[in-house]
Parts: structure tokens; C-alpha cells; sequence
């Protein structure tokens, strides 16, 4: 996995992301979730963490402290499959186009991978070794003249020109608010896994990876039958060069994939019982009956019947 040469290579992680905050912890969800072993490096020094209160972040409707949207975003990328280590990385290093990269923390603890996505705030030195004269630049602030990161090193796809390296952060602009850079990581994120997809001998519409999860109305009818999903990916792959063989064998996977998606009602009804269950643990079952009147409580139990609670 990662880059064409270093398929036969073993490497310690597919995926190493410098930054535990919005960005960070959004690129980790796409790849964990597709499959990708992925360690987040955070000491947990996000700019977010700056902010009195996080307030305009959707899906809060009163704000949310940010100590606990930090809780929220580790607890979501651990859910998944991915590793949240505390610490911070002082240089990523590799020695040849074809190797494997090399992430050095502050404890001398040393990994190696195939792919490194930066999405932390901070001036990105970590870096320095790997393309020092193309990534930083000379910028004024508050009257001195400092050497930063250039955030036009990236493209606006998160894309640099080393193979394998992806910037989610700091990206100018698209790191002002939490909201912005959370999607931003998500979108470097899914443009790392289309460049992996692509490796593999996927191109045109088949090559982005959308996540998802589809109830049983998307599979009724002629999309009940794989033979459709076949003509479908015919339509959109360009991969004129794949051998049949190879092409059968992206296909199928590419249908056993859209297919393991399907969720019956029952399945829908136990995810969101359970996702509702996780966000109450995570935020801590006292904290959320602390948040509720006595009233409503009291009235709750009431209506269903069952002895207080003391």
C-alpha cells in the first residue's frame, strides 16, 4: 500500500497525521474508516484550543466547550479504528522518493508510513527536511521578518509535490474557523484515498471514495442486481490500459464494497441507538443529567412508569 514502490515495503502505519484538532481528526475519520492503519499525533496544542467557547460549529445548538469537543473528536477517530498518540512530532524525514516516511516525536519515538497528512497549526518545521527551500517563506509579522511555512505549498487539494505528503493544516484561510478546517481536513483526507484509489488501477467516476452508508431503498429494483453495478463501473472507469483480469477483480471489489454499505431499518435503528450511547458516554452520563431539570427527570420517570432515581 502507498506508493507504487513501496507496495512490497512493510511500513509501521499507512497513515500518519501530524495534529489532533478538526483537521486532523476528520482526515483520520476517512481513512480509519476505509481501512487505513492511522496514528493522529496530538499533544494537544490545537489553536482551537485558544477559544473560550466554541459556538458556531453545526450540530451544537448551545455551543459546546471545547475541552469537550476535543473528547469528542478522540473519541470518534479511536471508535473507528484509529490511534490517538500524545505526543508531538519534531521531524519527518525520508531518504529516497521510493522510501517509506520516517516520524520522529519528541521522546525519540520513531514510525515509519506511506502516507503523512500535516494538519497541525503550528509552523510546520517538522517538515523542514523534506523540501526546506520550497516550503517556507520569508513573511512580516508585527514588524519582524519570520520564516514560515508557506500554505501555498499545498494545493487547495491538500497535494504537494512530494508523493505521499498532504497538507490539511495550517492551509491559510481554510484553518480560520473549526468548522471550515474540519472539512478541509475531510476533503485532503479523500483526495489522499482517490490518489491510493488511482494506484490501484481505479480512474474517472469509480476513483473518488464516498462514505457512506445506504437503507435498503438504494439497493431495490435493477440495483438489487450486481449485473447493474457492473454496467454502472464500465460507464465511469477510464482505465482503458487495466488488464481484464485486474479490471474484473476492481470491480468486483469496487460492487462488494458498495454493498457491505446496506443497512436494513432494524440495523439503522441499533447504529443510532448505539451512536446516541457513545456521545453520552463520552461526555460523561452525569454531565448530561446534570444538564437536565429535576422537573423533566422526574416527569420522565413518571410517564414511564418506573421508581425514581435517588
Amino acid at each position: 500500500m502507498g506508493h507504487s514502490s513501496q507496495r512490497e515495503r512493510a511500513v509501521d502505519h499507512d497513515v500518519v497525521i501530524v495534529g489532533g484538532g478538526p483537521a486532523g481528526c476528520a482526515a483520520a475519520l476517512f481513512t480509519a474508516r476505509y481501512g487505513l492503519d492511522t496514528v493522529v499525533f496530538d499533544k494537544g496544542s490545537a489553536a482551537l484550543r485558544r477559544c473560550a467557547y466554541l459556538e458556531n460549529y453545526l450540530g451544537f445548538p448551545g455551543g459546546i466547550d471545547v475541552g469537550v469537543f476535543h473528547d469528542l473528536l478522540h473519541a470518534h477517530v479511536e471508535e473507528v479504528g484509529g490511534e490517538i498518540v500524545p505526543e508531538t512530532v519534531v521531524s519527518v524525514e525520508r531518504e529516497d522518493a521510493d522510501d517509506p516516511f520516517v516520524v520522529e516525536t519528541q521522546t525519540g519515538r520513531r514510525c515509519t508510513a506511506s502516507s503523512v497528512v500535516a494538519a497541525a497549526w503550528y509552523d510546520g518545521s517538522y517538515l523542514r527536511s523534506l523540501d526546506e527551500d520550497a516550503m517556507f517563506t520569508e513573511e512580516e509579522h508585527h514588524g519582524e521578518v519570520e520564516e514560515r511555512f508557506d500554505t501555498e505549498y499545498a494545493d487547495a487539494d491538500g497535494r504537494t509535490p512530494i508523493e505521499g505528503l498532504y497538507v490539511a493544516s495550517p492551509a491559510g484561510d481554510r484553518s480560520a474557523q473549526a468548522i471550515v478546517v474540519a472539512g478541509h481536513g475531510a476533503h485532503v483526507a479523500r483526495c489522499l484515498l482517490e490518489d491510493r484509489r488511482h494506484r490501484r488501477g481505479y480512474s474517472g467516476g469509480v476513483a473518488p471514495h464516498y462514505d457512506w452508508l445506504r437503507g435498503d431503498a438504494e439497493f431495490a429494483g435493477e440495483w438489487a442486481d450486481r449485473d447493474r453495478w457492473r454496467e454502472w463501473f464500465h460507464n465511469e472507469i477510464e482505465a482503458d490500459e487495466v488488464a481484464d483480469d485486474r479490471l474484473a477483480d476492481l470491480r468486483e471489489r469496487y460492487i462488494d464494497r458498495a454493498f457491505e454499505t446496506r443497512r436494513t431499518d432494524e440495523e439503522i435503528d441499533e447504529e443510532a441507538e448505539r451512536g446516541l450511547r457513545r456521545l453520552v458516554d463520552t461526555i460523561g452520563t452525569d454531565r448530561v443529567l446534570d444538564a437536565i431539570d429535576d422537573a423533566e427527570i422526574e416527569q420522565y420517570v413518571g410517564d414511564r412508569g418506573e421508581p425514581a432515581r435517588e
